[in-house]
């Protein structure tokens, strides 16, 4: 289960990596330098997220592989809330472009997501774990 983890895992930080490299040009080819800062917050707070959300589950599944879900929906919920702390925190800063970190944040959730149901559905994974009893 955790080889296959792993290779969801990688497929979804590789198209990451390169919608997160595309975003950070664009915007700063549109806002200029505060627009490249903001694509540069959002690429590292989504960054900061997905590794939460690597190490809990990868750790559940070390553990029982039925945790897995588990773990995964709960990150998922304190990711939401802490993003919406990050962007209440950062609301007012003039130092960087806030459409542009949205814009970011938003193309290099969509691709991650989008990534783990691909490469989870090509996967030919077992719906029930043999127990090795025969």
């Amino acid at each position: 289960m955790t080889t296959q983890y792993a290779r969801v895992v990688r497929w979804s930080l590789a198209l990451t990596s390169v919608v997160a490299a595309v975003a950070v040009v664009l915007c700063a080819a549109l806002g200029g330098s505060k627009g490249a800062y903001g694509a540069l917050i959002g690429v590292g707070v989504v960054t900061a997220f997905f590794a939460i959300s690597i190490i809990v589950v990868g750790r559940a599944a070390r553990v029982n592989p039925m945790a897995m879900m588990v773990a995964a929906l709960g990150t998922f919920l304190g990711k939401i809330i802490a993003f919406m702390i990050v962007l209440a925190l950062l609301r007012h800063s003039t130092a960087f472009n806030g459409k542009m970190l949205g814009f970011t944040a938003l193309a290099c959730i969509l691709a991650w997501s989008a990534s783990q149901v691909i490469t989870s559905m090509k996967l030919n994974m077992l719906y029930v774990e043999p127990d090795g009893k025969s």
